[in-house]
């Protein structure tokens, strides 16, 4: 891939070496020893974009070894990654201009607020801000143009801003149903989570507490899968400073399930124009989402595989196509209550978290919101 020079505003936050132009963009994880901030790490390295420049973490961590502080989850720990050393998270301490906060709610109510009041932009996993009206709540192939929320940002007084990705399960289910409400018009809609143990973060249930089990209650997740699915697959008002939400209802349950990666949701949904089973697999199997994510380095050649086979999708076959980043959708049928019942899977990690992060700041890059002219896509 051909390199390309990049301009970064902010050059204060960039070392002397790299002040003017640098040839990839420094970037940080903030939360860097937790399991989501382990998987921003493994899916940053080699990135043709972003280079990890800095991790951080709290008190705890600072200023030792990382490889010396973190138990390793997944993988191989990237070897230039294991001599860093940890940063602690403050923008006063922390360089980079764009940073990716896998941190906990406590922690990123204060921080990315005060990240973004620097000037840099913030791929946020944690839920504070997903519902303010000026926070775009980016899933890039269903509402690539809510990015446009950030110049509302600037009324905070923020430099930079922050950007948010939807709760795991949340994202499933929005990406699924996003071509079928752009075509149908969704009106009322349950759905029913079976979520991994992965998405409690590490070590998340302990195994004598869900093996055998299915826990009918995830703390606050029923309440995040109503109010969010609305405002992603909500539309842009006039004007660009809020989003105008989705005119469905929503009633979900989430169960906690012993499946270590991948969330699955099954649906029943009513539409303002009822479709049948076999327009909405044309529907389904057509989509590719926005133009402007089509060649991101984190995106998928297909955002929605659709299969008819009668048992899939099933995390264990499918919950690492298109590299963790495609959701599997199946099981398309009529509804005798509802019009149309399916079911839809994937990586609650990867798509639903890091991944899902990752390819929200490409799409800040190549929508030019970085200062950045990113190498040509293939």
């Amino acid at each position: 891939m051909p390199e390309s020079r990049l301009v970064v505003p902010h050059t204060s936050h960039l070392t002397p070496s790299t002040s003017k132009t640098v040839l990839s963009l420094p970037v940080a994880v903030l939360g860097a020893t937790g399991a989501v901030g382990q998987t921003f790490i493994r899916l940053l390295a080699d990135h043709p974009w972003f280079r990890l420049t800095e991790v951080a973490a709290s008190e705890r961590s600072a200023g030792k070894r990382y490889g010396d502080v973190v138990k390793w989850i997944e993988g191989s720990m990237p070897a230039e990654v294991a001599d860093m050393t940890v940063t602690l998270c403050d923008p006063k301490t922390v360089r980079a201009p764009l940073v990716f906060s896998a941190l906990d709610a406590a922690a990123a109510a204060d921080l990315e607020p005060a990240f973004a009041a620097d000037g840099r932009f913030v791929l946020s996993n944690a839920k504070n801000f997903r519902m303010d009206a000026d926070v775009p709540l980016v899933i890039p192939e269903v509402n690539a143009d809510h990015l446009a929320l950030l110049d509302a940002q600037h009324a905070r007084g923020w430099k930079g801003g922050v950007v948010t990705n939807a709760n795991c399960a949340a994202t499933v289910a929005a990406m699924a149903l996003a071509p079928l409400h752009e075509a149908f018009g969704l009106r009322e809609l349950f759905l029913a989570t079976m979520q991994a143990v992965s998405g409690a973060g590490y070590p998340g249930v302990p195994s004598l507490d869900i093996l055998g089990y299915v826990i009918p209650y995830i703390g606050d997740e029923e309440p995040k899968l109503e109010r969010e699915m609305q405002k992603m697959l909500g539309t842009l008002a006039r004007g660009g400073a809020s989003i105008t939400a989705a005119p469905f209802v929503v009633s979900a349950h989430a169960n906690r399930v012993p499946v270590e990666h991948g969330h699955t949701v099954v649906c029943s949904a009513r539409f303002e124009k009822k479709p049948t089973p076999e327009q909405a697999l044309s529907v389904l199997s057509a989509w590719r989402g926005a133009a402007a994510v089509r060649g991101l380095p984190s995106a998928p050649k297909f955002p929605l595989i659709v299969t008819d086979a009668v048992d899939r999708p099933q995390p264990r076959r499918d919950v690492n196509l298109g590299r963790g980043m495609s959701v599997t959708v199946g099981r398309v049928r009529a509804d005798s209550i509802f019009d149309l019942k399916l079911v839809a899977m994937g990586h609650n990690t990867i798509r639903g978290a890091a991944g899902g992060s990752i390819l929200n700041a490409e799409l800040l890059a190549a929508t030019g919101r970085l200062g950045w002219t990113p190498p040509a896509r293939a």
